[in-house]
């Protein structure tokens, strides 16, 4: 009974979720539950299938089989207006993904003049969202390439917050920048979870990051998950040889 109750207030619940590109499968019978507001940090070598994950969340990848429910709706529905649940989530690359012609006014408000909300609301949410995440107001008339890294991710972030998505989603969202700058972006991390209390799930290669930032960890290896848990039972209690090797690298 505990377990189906924690079930059914899950913001996403994925079950036997299976993905392959031609003869290499890259999701293997993946089961997992996230509760509304959690942190998941997702950790595991590159090909593990991290990204996959992340993109069949989003409706980025058609997956071969099992279920993915965002929020009660199964993305496995064909009559599932994907469009629509796409509003709930916002997704962060970690190449920034900025478009390279629009200011950063213009790429923050870019959904929110898609769906055609009035000009001053616009401002009114670009504002909210640059102070958000630390942009000086000055930064609004220029263009991505005239950004340093960490302020063109912050721009994605605050893009991605735009219209309020219940899910975040963030592939290695501090891995194109210097240690400094991805040091302020995980203090940015914290303090925006704190002022939004969005469900966030976040790639990363750094196991130490992983474990600092997540209330929970998603382990992943060989396209299966090698553990789920909060970070004081990961390092604790490591379930196989392959954590405890990450954790391991994480005391170097």
């Amino acid at each position: 009974i505990q377990e189906n109750r924690r079930e059914a207030k899950s913001m996403i619940k994925v079950k036997n979720l299976k993905k392959q590109f031609g003869n290499n499968v890259v999701l293997k019978d993946i089961s997992v539950a996230i509760e509304k507001g959690e942190v998941i940090s997702v950790i595991g070598p590159s090909g593990s299938g991290k990204s996959t994950f992340l993109r069949c969340i989003n409706g980025l990848e058609e997956f071969d089989g099992g279920h993915i429910l965002v929020d009660n709706e199964d993305m496995a529905d064909k009559n599932l207006n994907i469009d629509k649940l796409r509003e709930k989530i916002g997704m962060v690359f970690q190449s920034f993904n900025l478009f390279p012609h629009l200011t950063v006014f213009d790429n923050i408000a870019y959904v929110l003049n898609l769906k055609k909300y009035d000009k001053k609301e616009i401002e009114k949410i670009v504002n909210e969202k640059m102070d958000m995440l630390n942009l000086s107001r000055d930064l609004k008339d220029r263009l991505p390439d005239e950004l340093s890294g960490g302020q063109q991710q912050r721009v994605g972030i605050a893009r991605a917050l735009a219209a309020n998505p219940d899910i975040i989603l963030m592939d290695e969202p501090f891995g194109a920048v210097d240690a400094i700058t991805r040091y302020q972006l995980q203090k940015d991390l914290k303090e925006l979870h704190k002022k939004t209390e969005a469900t966030i799930v976040f790639i990363t290669h750094d196991i130490t990051e992983a474990l600092k930032l997540g209330t929970k960890v998603l382990v992943l290896d060989k396209g299966k998950i090698q553990q789920h848990d909060i970070p004081k039972n990961i390092c604790s209690n490591p379930k196989n040889e392959f954590v405890k090797q990450l954790l391991k690298m994480a005391e170097m």
